[in-house]
C-alpha cells in the first residue's frame, strides 16, 4: 500500500472569493420554481400560558395567503427534540417560551405572509413564568434530576486547608448571530418525496425529523447543504424552520421557502446556556487547589434539547489545565421560560473553564501573588499529577511548554511590572494583564456520534469528485478535505471537486460539530481513496509485473520504483480494464470510551492546548475598555493549511470576547427577550479587536493520534482564549483598590458591570478606612 505524506499547504478557503463577490450561493439564493410560495411564522406573545383559543379567521383571508397550517396538519410526530420530547413544532394547549411558534402561512410573497401571521387572534390563560436560574433553584424546577460526580474527598481537605474561600459567579448567554440567518427551501417531487435545502449543521437529523413528522420513510426526503452562513451550534439541532417549511410545501404541493426575519430568528431560537457556579475551595500558601466543591447550575430554557450533553461536557472541562486531587461537582440543568439553550462554539466546555479559571484568580488575589504562578502550580504534569476527574490518562500535555514559550515571547513579566507602575501613576485608567490557558477535549461525548462517511469518484478524465457528511459552515472543512485527497492521489487542488453535503449520496451522517468534522470526514475520504488507490495498485502490479515496490503518488503521477504511471493515462487504462475507480469511505475514531454513570473513562481521543496574554485599558469613570493587545500560541498539530487555522484562531477569540465583555442577553420578568436586533444586541466589531493581535501556532506541535495529517482541530478551542481578556479586565478592576480587594465581576464584563465592580471595591476602601 503506498505511504502517505503530510501536507502544510497554505491556500485560499474554496469559495474565498464567493464570499467577498457575493457569488456564494446559500438557501435564499437558489433559484425558484415559478410557483413557488413563502412563509412565515405566527409567534406566540405569551412566555407561559395555556392556549384557550386561537382564530386564524382574518389570517386565511389576509391578502397573498395560499394555506395555513397547524398541529393538526401534522400527521406524525409533533416534535423537534434531537434527543428528548419537549419541542414541539406547533404546541396543543400550552405555551412556555415568548416567541413559540403556534401556527404558519404560506403566501405568494414573504412580505404578505409576515403581514398576515399578525392578524391571528389568540386567547391566553397567564400562568407565571420562570426567566432565571435563580427562579428555578428557588422552586427546583429542573429538567432532570440533579447530578453529582466526585473524587476523592473535597469537604474533608477544604476544611484541612489552611485557607479556604467560598462565592459565587456568572457567565452569561449569547446570541449566535450567524451571518446567514435560519432559512429552508422545500421542493415536492414525485411519490410524496421531496428535495430539502436547508441551512442546517445537521442534514441527517433534518431529513429524520422531516421523515417522522410526515410518517414517512428517510428515503422519501433528501436533504442538500453546500454552504452556511455560520452556524456555532445555533443550526445543529434548531430544524423547527425546515420542518415547518416541509410542512407548508406538503399541504400546498407547491415549493415552499422560508426565511426568519432576523428579530424573530433572535426571538424564537435557543441561545448559549448561562451558568450560575457557587464553589468553596480548600488551598495552600501556594495557591495549590486541595479540595473543590461546586454547584454548577445552567438555564436550559423550556426544554431538554442538548442541555444534558452540553452539560456532561462543562463537568469535563471543570478542571480546565489544572490537577484537582479532590472535587465534587454537583449539576442543576434549570428548566426556565425561554426557548430552549442550545449548542454554541464551546458546548459548555468554556462556561466549565470559566468557573475554574474564576476560582485560580480569586486564589490568587487572596494570596496576592501573580495568577500565572498559581497557574502554573496547579497545571497538569506529564508523569505525575496527570490523570483527570473522570479517570482518563493525559498523555498529550503540552501546556507548560506552550505557556513557558508564551510567557517569555508575550514579555509578561515585564509588562506585569510596567502596568503595576502605570496603575500608581494613573487615577482615573487603569491597565490590566492575564495569562490564561485552554486545554479542551476533542470527541463527541456521545460515542456512537464519532463516526463519518464519504464517497470519492475518479473520472476517466482524472478529475476528482469529493463528497462527505461535513457541513461547510465558513471554518473551510471542504477545503482542507479536498487538499488531504489531492495530496494523497498526487494531484494538483483543481482537480478536486467538493460537491454539496447530500444524504442520498452520504447517509446517516453526524452533526458538524464537537470539533471534530475534518477529523471524521477527512478519515472517511481519505479511506474512499485509499480503497480506489488498493484497486489501482493491484490493476498495475499486475498487468506491468511489479513486485515489492510501494507507490508513491506524486505530480500527476504513480511512481513505483523507477516506474512511473501519468495519473490521467493510467486512470483511462484502468477503466478499460474494469477496474473500479469509485469508493464510499468510512471512518469511526478509535479508543474513545465512556460510562456516563459512572462518569469515568476516556470521552476525548485527544486534547487541543493554546494560552493567551491579554492586556486592556479600563476608564473608571465609565467602565469603557479597550484591548490594547493580544498575543496567542495555539497547539494546530500539523496543520494542513495554516492560513484557515490562523483564521480560525483569530475568529474564536473574537467571538470568545463578545460572549465575555459585550454581549448580553436580557429577559423581562415576563419572558419577553429586549435584546433582538442589532440596535440592542451587540456582536464585537473592527474597532472591538485587539490593537496589537499577535497569534502565532505552536511549532513544536503534533497529534500524538492517528488523524489526518496529525493536525488538530482549530473549531472550538480558540473561543477559551478570550478568557484572558476578562481576567485582564479583573485585574485591572482590581488595581483601583491597589489590589488588596478581590473584584466582584461576573461575565459578561460590560462597562456598567465594570463600573459596579469598581464602585464596590471603593465602597470597600471606605469601610477599611472608617469612612
Amino acid at each position: 500500500m503506498s505511504k502517505e505524506n503530510y501536507i502544510n499547504d497554505v491556500r485560499p478557503h474554496d469559495s474565498a472569493y464567493k464570499h467577498v463577490s457575493g457569488y456564494a450561493e446559500y438557501t435564499d439564493d437558489i433559484n425558484e420554481p415559478k410557483n413557488t410560495i413563502y412563509g412565515a411564522i405566527g409567534l406566540s406573545k405569551k412566555a407561559h400560558a395555556i392556549i384557550k383559543k386561537i382564530d386564524l379567521s382574518d389570517v386565511k383571508k389576509s391578502e397573498g395567503v395560499i394555506s395555513v397550517v397547524t398541529q393538526s396538519d401534522i400527521s406524525g410526530r409533533n416534535d423537534v427534540g434531537p434527543v428528548f420530547d419537549g419541542d414541539p413544532i406547533f404546541p396543543d394547549k400550552k405555551v412556555e417560551f415568548f416567541g413559540q411558534p403556534l401556527f404558519a402561512v404560506a403566501a405568494t410573497t414573504t412580505e404578505l405572509a409576515r403581514k398576515a401571521v399578525l392578524k391571528a387572534k389568540i386567547t391566553y390563560k397567564d400562568l407565571k413564568p420562570v426567566i432565571t436560574i435563580k427562579d428555578a433553584l428557588n422552586k427546583k424546577q429542573f429538567l432532570f434530576k440533579p447530578r453529582k460526580i466526585k473524587k476523592g474527598n473535597p469537604s474533608k481537605k477544604i476544611k484541612n486547608s489552611k485557607y479556604n474561600l467560598k462565592g459565587n459567579f456568572t457567565t452569561g448567554s449569547q446570541e449566535h448571530f450567524y451571518l446567514e440567518g435560519q432559512a429552508a427551501f422545500v421542493i415536492p417531487k414525485e411519490d410524496d418525496n421531496f428535495l430539502v435545502y436547508s441551512s442546517t449543521q445537521h442534514p441527517s437529523e433534518t431529513q429524520q425529523l422531516i421523515a417522522k413528522m410526515f410518517n414517512q420513510k428517510s428515503n422519501s426526503i433528501n436533504v442538500e447543504v453546500r454552504r452556511i452562513g455560520g452556524g456555532f451550534g445555533g443550526k445543529e439541532t434548531n430544524f423547527m424552520t425546515a420542518c415547518i417549511c416541509a410542512l407548508l410545501a406538503k399541504k400546498t404541493g407547491q415549493p415552499v421557502k422560508l426565511r426568519l426575519d432576523r428579530d424573530d430568528d433572535i426571538i424564537l431560537t435557543g441561545k448559549r446556556h448561562e451558568f450560575l457556579s457557587e464553589y468553596e475551595v480548600g488551598f495552600n500558601d501556594e495557591g495549590i487547589i486541595e479540595g473543590l466543591k461546586i454547584n454548577l447550575s445552567s438555564n436550559c430554557g423550556m426544554s431538554p434539547d442538548l442541555s444534558a450533553a452540553i452539560n456532561e461536557r462543562a463537568l469535563l472541562h471543570i478542571d480546565n489545565a489544572y490537577y484537582i486531587s479532590d472535587i465534587e461537582v454537583t449539576n442543576n440543568l434549570c428548566k426556565t421560560n425561554i426557548p430552549t439553550s442550545t449548542a454554541f462554539r464551546g458546548f459548555g466546555g468554556n462556561q466549565g473553564m470559566m468557573a475554574i479559571e474564576n476560582v485560580i484568580d480569586n486564589i490568587s488575589r487572596y494570596l496576592k501573588i501573580d495568577p500565572i504562578q498559581v497557574r502554573k502550580k496547579n497545571f497538569y504534569q506529564k508523569d505525575k499529577k496527570n490523570i483527570t476527574h473522570y479517570g482518563m490518562t493525559i498523555e498529550d500535555n503540552v501546556i507548560n511548554e506552550i505557556f513557558k514559550n508564551l510567557e517569555n515571547k508575550s514579555n509578561y513579566k515585564k509588562r506585569y511590572s510596567e502596568i503595576k507602575k502605570f496603575n500608581e501613576k494613573n487615577k482615573f485608567k487603569k491597565k490590566g494583564i492575564a495569562i490564561t490557558p485552554v486545554k479542551f477535549g476533542i470527541s463527541f461525548t456521545t460515542i456512537h456520534l464519532n463516526q463519518a462517511g464519504a464517497l470519492v469518484h475518479i473520472y476517466t478524465d482524472g478529475s476528482v469528485y469529493l463528497n462527505h457528511g461535513g457541513i461547510e459552515m465558513g471554518q473551510g472543512t471542504h477545503t482542507k478535505i479536498a487538499q488531504l485527497v489531492a495530496n494523497s492521489l498526487g494531484l494538483p487542488y483543481n482537480l478536486v471537486h467538493i460537491s454539496s453535503t447530500n444524504t442520498a449520496k452520504v447517509p446517516n451522517t453526524s452533526a458538524s460539530a464537537a470539533s471534530s468534522t475534518t477529523d471524521l470526514n477527512g478519515a472517511a475520504a481519505l479511506n474512499a481513496v485509499a480503497k480506489i488507490k488498493l484497486n489501482l495498485e493491484k490493476f498495475i502490479k499486475k498487468k506491468y509485473k511489479i513486485y515489492n515496490q510501494e507507490a508513491i503518488y506524486k505530480d500527476q503521477y504513480i511512481i513505483f520504483g523507477n516506474r512511473q504511471f501519468e495519473f490521467k493515462s493510467i486512470i483511462q487504462e484502468a477503466y478499460l480494464n474494469r477496474i473500479s475507480l469509485s469508493s464510499s469511505g468510512f471512518y469511526s475514531t478509535p479508543k474513545i470510551n465512556f460510562d456516563k454513570k459512572k462518569f469515568r473513562g476516556r470521552p476525548f481521543y485527544y486534547f487541543c492546548y493554546g494560552a493567551a496574554v491579554s492586556e486592556v485599558t479600563i476608564d473608571t469613570l465609565t467602565g469603557e475598555n479597550i484591548l490594547e493587545r493580544v498575543d496567542i500560541l495555539h497547539d494546530a498539530g500539523k496543520p494542513i493549511n495554516p492560513a484557515l487555522e490562523l483564521g480560525q484562531i483569530e475568529g474564536g477569540f473574537v467571538q470568545g470576547q463578545g460572549w465575555l465583555t459585550i454581549e448580553e442577553l436580557n429577559w423581562k420578568s415576563n419572558g419577553q427577550i429586549t435584546t433582538f436586533s442589532p440596535s440592542t444586541y451587540k456582536i464585537p466589531a473592527v474597532s472591538d479587536i485587539p490593537k496589537k493581535f499577535n497569534v502565532e501556532i505552536f511549532k513544536d506541535g503534533i497529534n500524538k493520534e492517528k488523524v489526518v495529517n496529525k493536525a488538530k482541530t482549530t473549531g472550538e478551542p480558540p473561543l477559551m482564549l478570550a478568557m484572558s481578556v476578562f481576567y485582564a479586565i479583573k485585574d485591572a478592576v482590581a488595581s483601583v483598590g491597589n489590589y488588596q480587594f478581590v473584584p466582584e465581576l461576573n461575565a459578561p464584563a460590560t462597562p456598567e458591570r465594570i463600573l459596579m465592580s469598581i464602585n464596590k471595591i471603593k465602597n470597600k476602601i471606605k469601610k477599611k478606612n472608617g469612612r
